[in-house]
């Protein structure tokens, strides 16, 4: 049974307030990076040039987003019929990667450099600053974009969150590993910089596999099927259901499901039912439609 589309798939207020949040995590990552990579260098801590790195991968999953929410928003054509809500799950795929490959960069660099511990200096103390400057921006950074991917209901806000979020936990890393060399430990800085990369690769490979598992058709978790079982059977007129179906679309669900009616209504009363049933599954769930079939009991 065909229905009107979904009214909430992309508003103007979630495009825009994607669209903001991503440039102040831009000019941040922006700023960040230029220190950190300036002050690093001048001050011989790898842990806090590999920070930097960090933070310019952070430019390149913020300008995925950007585009990723451009072209997310697009309204359904002849080549995209359901829409193209799945840009934002590709460009969650994309920074998964972007952090894997980063991550294992960062570990080669430090194991080449924990091979020969006598060429390892003594980091200044202005590099322990810039770390803990850092780590204030970027934990502020992640607080401020999982509210507003919160309010807007977006994955790929929320992947952008978490990744401003490994990197105020990497900067925490490299405060440590800096205060520790200028301490009197060499080794530390990168340790720091190894411990860094492993976390990155950890964060990427979440994100990877989820993007993965979503773009081959994964349902809806468990808890978000059985709200919409109850939705469709406590409607009026509507006797049971089976092979209710879903997946994932974006940020989106699409739903497909058997309803079970009385054999002897008429096809306009059977219809009225399920467009009932429809409304109450879209009222107050992240569904973009629900397709029904009728079956007579």
């Amino acid at each position: 049974m065909s229905l009107e589309p979904h009214p909430r798939i992309d508003t103007p207020e979630r495009q825009a307030a994607a669209r903001r949040s991503t440039w102040v995590s831009v000019w941040t990552n922006l700023a960040l990076t230029g220190a950190q990579l300036v002050v690093g260098l001048y001050a011989h801590s790898q842990a806090l040039v590999a920070d930097a790195i960090h933070s310019l991968s952070d430019l390149v999953s913020d300008g995925i987003v950007l585009v990723a929410n451009k072209h997310g928003a697009k309204a359904p054509d002849a080549d995209h019929p359901y829409g193209h809500l799945r840009f934002e799950t590709a460009a969650t795929l994309a920074i998964g990667l972007i952090l894997i490959l980063v991550g294992l960069g960062m570990l080669w660099r430090s194991f080449e450099r924990l091979q020969d511990p006598d060429l390892i200096p003594t980091v200044h103390a202005i590099a322990l600053y810039v770390a803990l400057l850092a780590l204030l921006a970027k934990e502020g950074l992640f607080r401020y974009l999982l509210r507003v991917a919160r309010r807007v209901r977006s994955t790929l806000l929320v992947a952008n969150a978490w990744h401003a979020r490994s990197d105020a936990a990497s900067s925490l890393v490299v405060a440590l590993g800096v205060g520790t060399n200028l301490a009197g430990l060499p080794l530390a800085d990168p340790i720091a910089a190894l411990v860094v990369g492993l976390m990155i690769i950890r964060m990427g490979w979440k994100f990877t596999w989820q993007a993965f598992n979503d773009l081959v058709d994964r349902a809806a978790d468990t808890d978000t099927e059985r709200a919409i079982r109850e939705r469709i059977l406590g409607t009026p007129g509507v006797m049971g259901l089976h092979n209710l179906r879903t997946r994932k679309m974006g940020d989106m669900i699409w739903v497909e499901v058997d309803i079970e009616m009385n054999a002897r209504l008429t096809i306009e009363a059977g219809h009225a039912i399920a467009v009932e049933a429809r409304k109450r599954v879209m009222a107050d769930l992240p569904v973009l439609d629900v397709m029904t079939h009728f079956d007579p009991v």
